[in-house]
């Protein structure tokens, strides 16, 4: 199983340099802890999607009761998740937050495409990378 590198710090100026779990696409992640609420900034070319910082100890307390593999699910905003995945957990009324961790209207999505590198990154989660269907554990 292929790895992300670890490459940068997390900060604006030194993001992390992520593939998909596919390895099909390049994209950046930082922290931006001035924005209200905190935030993690994911960069993919042009298009900037945000995510409540908080969502990377919350799905890793998430995947360490679940215990076993969970399917990722990457869906758009506007397209149903699958159940069961990391994608709908992200989206839930059940998870910590109430609903989206995603913090941009119409482009909330994509929690189970870009938070499970991350998570692999700083060796708290465990991340297959099939060219799709993709599941994660947690570390």
């Amino acid at each position: 199983m292929a790895t992300n590198d670890t490459q940068g710090s997390g900060t604006k100026d030194d993001p992390w340099q992520l593939k998909t779990p596919s390895g099909s696409s390049e994209y950046q992640m930082y922290r931006d802890e001035a924005s209200d609420p905190p935030s993690l900034v994911c960069q993919v070319g042009k298009t900037q999607l945000r995510y409540d910082l908080r969502c990377i100890d919350d799905l890793h307390a998430m995947l360490k009761e679940h215990g076993d593999w969970m399917p990722l699910g990457s869906a758009d905003e506007q397209k149903p998740a699958a159940d069961g995945t990391v994608e709908s957990w992200g989206r839930s009324e059940a998870n910590p937050v109430g609903g989206w961790y995603g913090l941009k209207k119409g482009l909330r999505g994509r929690f189970g495409m870009y938070l499970p590198p991350l998570m692999e990154a700083l060796g708290l989660a465990e991340v297959e990378h099939n060219p799709k269907n993709n599941r994660m554990r947690a570390r």
